[in-house]
């Protein structure tokens, strides 16, 4: 009995040892040293570049944002949290397919969709009515941001070709080339057009990064940000 005992605690020790401490230490530090962009946070900063801390960053191109302006190109609805895009409370609406509440929000959203691009062609794609499993999905697909493109060239005075040359420069293939779907990250793709539009990095109005602090021109107004005040994410310092 007290050999078993003496054996299961010995092994214990071992495995907390090893799993709790050593194998975590080795994978952050592998992580850091091969990955360290990823393993930070993927941050992007306001001049569109990567960023291993979150000075200066405009947000991160893993997680999704509020776009509300017409002249930005938007992301996917969202349900995490109580106003949306909260990553601290991700999830989807856990609503069934025959949900009345989801159907009737599905058919607002739609029309809210068809409101903000009258002059696009078609009905929205699927990812623009219906929020992610996450609700912070950074990525819509080329369909969604093609059907933005008239908005956006309208309200920024472009060309569609032009704005259509440039989604076609920020479509993302599928990964090792068969996994996953063709996607286009919406932060990357509004700071591309903003710096196309003005030639600089960007300027963000509100709580999470104030336009006081960083020397940048690519404007979120007030109400680009999400109700509870934050971006996405509040960066500390």
């Amino acid at each position: 009995m007290i050999r078993h005992l003496g054996t299961s605690l010995r092994i214990t020790i071992v495995t907390v040892i090893l799993l709790g401490l050593v194998y975590p230490f080795v994978m952050t530090g592998i992580a850091q040293a091969i990955f360290p962009w990823q393993a930070n946070g993927s941050f992007i900063t306001v001049d569109g570049k990567h960023s291993n801390t979150s000075k200066n960053a405009i947000g991160s191109a893993i997680i999704g944002q509020l776009w509300t302006k017409p002249e930005y190109f938007h992301g996917r609805p969202s349900a995490a949290g109580k106003n949306g895009y909260d990553p601290t409370a991700t999830g989807g609406t856990n609503l069934g397919p025959t949900s009345k509440k989801l159907i009737a929000t599905t058919k607002a959203t739609i029309a809210q969709v068809e409101k903000e691009n009258p002059d696009a062609s078609g009905p929205p794609p699927m990812d623009l009515v219906t929020s992610s499993a996450s609700g912070i999905d950074p990525d819509i697909t080329p369909e969604a941001a093609y059907y933005q493109a008239p908005r956006v060239a309208k309200a920024r005075n472009l060309s569609l070709a032009k704005i259509n040359a440039l989604i076609a420069a920020h479509i993302q293939g599928r990964t090792f080339g068969f996994l996953g779907e063709p996607h286009v990250n919406v932060l990357e793709l509004n700071l591309a057009l903003s710096s196309y539009v003005k030639g600089t990095g960007s300027r963000v109005a509100g709580s999470a990064i104030d336009s006081n602090v960083f020397d940048v021109d690519f404007v979120l107004e007030d109400d680009e940000v999400p109700p509870n005040g934050d971006i996405v994410f509040s960066f500390q310092g």
